[in-house]
């Protein structure tokens, strides 16, 4: 940042600025998925069964979802300048109280604590389609969106490497670091915004979903949503299945590094966001759709052949994770005065279809491995792409 003062003018955000959103909103996200490729050392530690210590993972999901509920909507009348770094502070020390847990049963409690405070990287992407102009809207969100997907995927890729020569507990003072440094650069360089609007909690909450569905646009593009991400887990979910098992057998951290050729659908992600401001995005929205049906395709007919399996990751990876960036990106253009509202609905949504998408992946590799993972997850967003093409001009109307 030395330089630069990172904030927004009346011509828009900065690149700085926009850089910034997109570190801190794939900080935040990340911080969901850093016990994941530590469950098995976690449970030895603390004197739980692998199983059990899944636990973990799923008390910090419900823990994000409420947050998201709860929380995110007051995006659109609350001071976002003091709100974010405040919640992000409150991260900080829920990761700190992780690290420090002293039994399983409390750092169920504190891992449900950082879910509910993680929502801040779910604030930042509606106060960055605010700052933006119209011309760079698309750009501007894209680009905090793929900071998230790149903080998940790192994350991931990351616990395990520093794990294995520190132990666990260190993941998580690291962690704390990561987002007590940058709730202090939000605090910093957060413009100062104009006020807003008034609502009672209660009734700012109730009106996420009326909110959103009186929009038609909006009711394809959750819909669309929750398909993409319930195929998205399931992908990533069965990958992590086919990779353990036979020919590969590899482990967590081999695992992970496969896995980090999803960084180019990360990457793709910032850019397919220029497609939005020129007027592109429905259109790509399709292509990104068919690319995930071509790449599942692909896989499927190579699942033991890792060189092709790399190749479909990396297109599954594009297409997939460009298409969800353009309906988020759409989302939050219908109604500049209810973002916060209207990006609560689509993230809402979307945990509801990755949950799905979760389970099916565990159901549809013990009825027929990977093949009948693939075929359903083709299937999926083959009815996606049908009703993209029947309701595209909805799609692109208001948004």
């Amino acid at each position: 940042m030395t330089g630069a003062n990172p904030s927004a003018s009346a011509q828009g955000m900065s690149t700085p600025l926009v850089v910034l959103f997109a570190v801190a909103g794939g900080a935040a996200v990340g911080n969901l998925y850093w016990a994941q490729p530590l469950l098995a050392t976690i449970g030895g530690d603390l004197g739980v069964s692998a199983s059990t210590a899944g636990l973990l993972v799923t008390l910090t999901q419900i823990g994000y979802a409420l947050g998201v509920l709860l929380i995110v909507p007051l995006g659109d009348t609350v001071n976002r300048k003091r709100m974010i770094p405040a919640i992000m502070g409150l991260s900080a020390l829920a990761l700190a109280a992780s690290a420090l847990a002293p039994t399983f049963a409390v750092l169920l409690v504190t891992l449900a604590l950082v879910g509910v405070t993680t929502v801040a990287g779910q604030l930042l992407t509606p106060l960055a389609g605010d700052l933006a102009d119209d011309t760079q809207r698309g750009r501007v969100i894209g680009t905090v969106a793929s900071g998230i997907l790149l903080g998940i995927l790192i994350v991931r890729t990351v616990s395990g490497f520093i794990a294995d020569p520190f132990g666990w507990r260190v993941v998580y003072v690291v962690a704390a670091a990561i987002m007590g440094t940058v709730a202090l650069l939000m605090v910093r360089f957060v413009p100062v915004l104009p006020k807003r609007e008034r609502v009672s909690y209660w009734r700012l909450v109730a009106s996420v979903f009326p909110t959103a569905l009186k929009h038609r646009p909006a009711r394809f593009t959750l819909v669309l949503g929750a398909a993409v991400m319930s195929v998205f887990i399931m992908f990533w979910t069965g990958l992590t299945f086919l990779l353990a098992a036979e020919p590969y057998s590899y482990s967590a951290a081999q695992i992970g590094l496969v896995g980090l050729v999803g960084i180019a659908g990360a990457i793709t992600a910032q850019r397919v966001g220029r497609l939005f401001d020129r007027g592109l995005a429905t259109p790509a929205i399709g292509i990104g759709l068919a690319l995930a049906i071509i790449a599942l395709i692909i896989s499927g007919l190579g699942s033991t052949m890792l060189p092709v399996l790399l190749i479909a990751v990396a297109i599954f990876s594009v297409g997939i994770q460009g298409a969800q960036v353009l309906l988020q990106t759409r989302m939050l253009s219908i109604d500049p005065a209810t973002r916060s509202r209207l990006n609560t609905a689509f993230v809402v949504t979307n945990f509801v279809g990755g949950a799905i998408g979760s389970a099916l992946a565990s159901v549809l590799w013990d009825l027929g491995a990977w093949t009948a993972l693939a075929t359903a997850a083709a299937t999926i967003i083959g009815i996606a792409l049908v009703i993209w093409a029947v309701q595209r001009g909805q799609i692109r109307r208001n948004a």
